[in-house]
């Protein structure tokens, strides 16, 4: 990636903007090596967990096969953690697919975003939408430039694949050694990682509001409705939390007569004046006509 130099500003001297090195990268760029970096720490953080996952997925009772196949064609772990979660607990399997696509439906939200960012071609749009998921889009979205949004996506796209599908198999390979996965705790995994991307994106009251609604709903309809069933109720914690905010705003302000006053006032300031032998007086626009 070419160096640019930074724009001169007015009063400095020349070569002001510059490093030593005679150039520096320009404001709102981002170095190729530290977007690569920021990227392969996701995706190999989060690719570790694709272990837990295959443990957990084999536990519920399914094959090697199966278990496989989901991270391969599904490749989105909350939704995969849900399927065998509900499944482990005796749900229905349809309820459980049926609870596991829900929740994979946000993905579709966040490639409304990432298609007009990354600006991808025709071509390779169907395969890029299956790498559209939480860690992708945590990766993407804050990055300055096209070009680094691109990188940013593809690395971790790429890493977290290959990895989840590798700790997937080995996880699955591994579940009899390891036992009673309930004692491990290991399905809280991918919960785990969700947070962490989630938790630094809670930037306003509002957000932190909602996602407080949210997890609270979730636990406590968790023993009342069926297994799957109360993460999608805890989606209506957003709706909740706009509308009791746009109560909380109240009647607008009552001030609309005053302001009008005050305009009226500024612009007989601004009418000319004519000297007469009474005096000054306004010319009015009324008058002006």
């Amino acid at each position: 990636m070419a160096e640019q130099t930074t724009p001169q500003r007015a009063g400095e001297p020349a070569g002001a903007g510059a490093t030593a090195g005679g150039s520096a990268i320009a404001a709102g760029t981002k170095p190729d090596a530290a977007v690569v970096r920021d990227a392969l720490g996701v995706g190999i953080a989060v690719g570790l967990s694709g272990f837990a996952f295959g443990v957990t997925s084999a536990g519920s009772g399914l094959s090697l096969l199966q278990t496989c196949a989901l991270s391969l064609l599904v490749f989105t772990g909350a939704s995969q953690f849900a399927l065998v979660g509900a499944l482990a607990a005796g749900g229905n399997p349809y309820t459980a697919a049926a609870g596991a696509f829900f929740l994979g439906v946000r993905n579709s939200f966040y490639g409304l975003r990432l298609s007009q960012l990354l600006a991808l071609p025709r071509a390779v749009r169907p395969l890029a939408a299956h790498w559209v998921i939480d860690e992708t889009t945590a990766v993407t979205l804050p990055q300055p430039t096209r070009r680094a949004a691109r990188i940013g996506f593809t690395v971790t796209g790429l890493t977290l694949y290959v990895l989840w599908n590798l700790t997937t198999l080995v996880g699955a390979l591994g579940a009899e050694a390891l036992g009673d996965t309930d004692a491990w705790g290991l399905d809280a995994a991918s919960p785990a990682v969700f947070l962490a991307l989630l938790a630094p994106m809670l930037k306003t009251t509002t957000e932190r509001v909602t996602a407080g609604l949210a997890v609270v709903l979730a636990l406590g309809l968790l023993p009342l409705l069926p297994a799957g069933v109360p993460v999608l109720v805890s989606a209506l914690a957003a709706p909740a939390v706009l509308f009791m905010k746009g109560r909380d705003k109240g009647p607008p302000p009552r001030n609309a007569q005053h302001a009008q006053h005050v305009q009226h006032a500024q612009h007989d300031e601004n009418a000319p004046h004519v000297e007469g032998a009474k005096g000054s007086h306004t010319i009015t626009p009324e008058e002006g006509r």
